[in-house]
């Protein structure tokens, strides 16, 4: 399964998006996401529940644990 940071990657390009846009959206700088998609950080649970509303994918799936995005 991809790693958190690869499947935060793929989401925010099928969404045409930007590092700083998502980065606007979450509350954090542009470098911090860039970070989180080299897995070289992980989120806090408020910025990883944001990207979860976001996406409107289940944390389970951002995480990697799943790869059924649909939430319960």
């Amino acid at each position: 399964m991809p790693s958190f940071g690869e499947r935060l990657n793929q989401l925010r390009k099928s969404k045409n998006l930007k590092a700083e846009d998502l980065a606007d959206i979450v509350g954090v700088k542009r470098r911090i996401i860039f970070m989180y998609e080299k897995d070289e950080a992980k989120p806090s649970f408020d910025v990883l529940i944001a990207l979860a509303n976001y996406f409107d994918v289940s944390l389970d799936y951002l995480v990697g644990r799943s790869d059924q995005p649909e939430r319960r």
